[in-house]
């Protein structure tokens, strides 16, 4: 998402260095254009040096926002099969407790340095708003002609499907700076979370109950440096997080009827699941921490070096909020209603083909085709910046 800390200048420079404003998906130093705010340039032990400008990309970075895009798409191919199969719903819940977590906490990594520059503005607007808007209205329109629904309105205030998150990433970035000026931020987030869970009166607009639900892992991004990704990369670290997982799917195959999945989703209160409001609280600490957990697991098994799916982890935003036209549509025209794909083989096929159809999403010539939508320039909305006026000027000749 933006950035690593960028570093100080040279202390008499006249005008501050020109910032590349590349917008891919997700760049360290530019506000990423991500659902799956999904943050580019990476930053593990050299993040401070990756803001840099022609610093190389942490394959580190890159690989898990991929790895997390693809268990994205494999949660949203399980849910119209889970109901029939009591392990394939165990698997979901373990997805479903660390994939958007684990994004949200590398999206606020990636924002650290976000304040109210224009240029930084610029890119909140051309890689978060506007998409937020194109994909708003798409998908509706999607439904009313797959789904033969022509009377489904178009609202911009009450976000569906995926694009929750770019709605929530567009907030929370824009409070990012009070994140930064406050002496306690993670308790304080932790604290509105909990708050949040017991507000049914939040209602539905803009998705906030979501929103402030998930607002602890955004701010655990912020407050996070490098030697805190270095700790849970460690070979001890990765040897535990095997019977962690282990764990974690035998509790959520003993959860499965006791559970209301409704809670890894963070988009209700306590009173809207059905239980009294101090439950709320309650579920929002016990979700955090189970969270975290299996948060950091994900992070000690993904590689540190360069992979054959390094690259594409530039191109998460488009695998985010592009499968969810195949996931639906299947959904719609009853591709999920055979009967064999009820089965174990047909949920390994299913598996299979949600990875293949977002990885190619994710490739450089789809990112080519829809550029337009998830990258605009939009020069022709914003006013010249004067600092880059007064550069142009210094360098024309006399």
């Amino acid at each position: 998402m933006t950035n690593s800390l960028r570093p100080n200048g040279p202390r008499r420079a006249p005008l501050p260095p020109a910032e590349r404003s590349t917008e891919a998906a997700a760049t360290p130093r530019s506000a990423p254009s991500q659902s799956s705010g999904l943050p580019s340039r990476p930053a593990g032990a050299t993040a401070a040096a990756a803001a840099q400008p022609g610093r190389p990309r942490d394959a580190f970075f890159d690989n898990a926002k991929y790895l997390a895009i693809v268990l994205v798409a494999m949660g949203h191919a399980w849910e119209p099969l889970k109901g029939q199969s009591r392990v394939l719903e165990a698997a979901y819940m373990v997805v479903y407790a660390f994939h958007m977590p684990a994004f949200i906490i590398i999206s606020g990594y990636f924002s650290r340095s976000f304040d109210m520059r224009p240029d930084r503005l610029k890119r909140l607007i051309t890689g978060v708003a506007v998409p937020y808007v194109v994909f708003e209205v798409a998908y509706v329109l999607f439904k009313r002609w797959a789904d033969d629904d022509p009377s489904l309105p178009v609202s911009l205030l009450d976000p569906w499907f995926l694009t929750w998150f770019l709605c929530a990433l567009f907030i929370w970035r824009l409070t990012t700076p009070l994140w930064k000026l406050v002496r306690w931020p993670l308790p304080l987030a932790i604290a509105v979370a909990m708050l949040a869970t017991t507000s049914p009166s939040i209602g539905d607009d803009l998705d906030l109950q979501r929103a402030l639900q998930f607002l602890p892992f955004f701010v655990l991004g912020l407050c996070m440096k490098p030697e805190h990704f270095q700790l849970v990369r460690r070979r001890e670290v990765r040897i535990l997080s095997v019977p962690v997982f282990a764990a974690a799917l035998v509790v959520s195959w003993w959860a499965v009827p006791r559970m209301n999945p409704g809670w890894f989703y963070h988009r209700d209160s306590a009173q809207e699941l059905g239980v009294p409001w101090w439950v709320g609280p309650v579920m929002v600490l016990a979700l955090l921490g189970c969270s975290l957990l299996l948060t950091a697991c994900f992070f000690a098994w993904v590689p540190r070096r360069k992979m054959w799916f390094t690259a594409l982890g530039a191109g998460t935003l488009y695998g985010y909020l592009l499968h969810g036209f195949l996931v639906k549509g299947g959904d719609y025209w009853g591709w999920f209603d055979h009967k064999w794909l009820h089965r174990p083989l047909g949920e390994i096929v299913v598996t299979l083909v949600a990875g293949a159809a977002v990885t190619l999403l994710c490739t450089a010539p789809v990112r080519r085709v829809f550029r337009f939508a998830m990258e605009p320039s939009m020069e022709w909305a914003f006013k010249r910046d004067a600092t880059e006026l007064a550069r142009e000027r210094a360098k024309a000749p006399a």
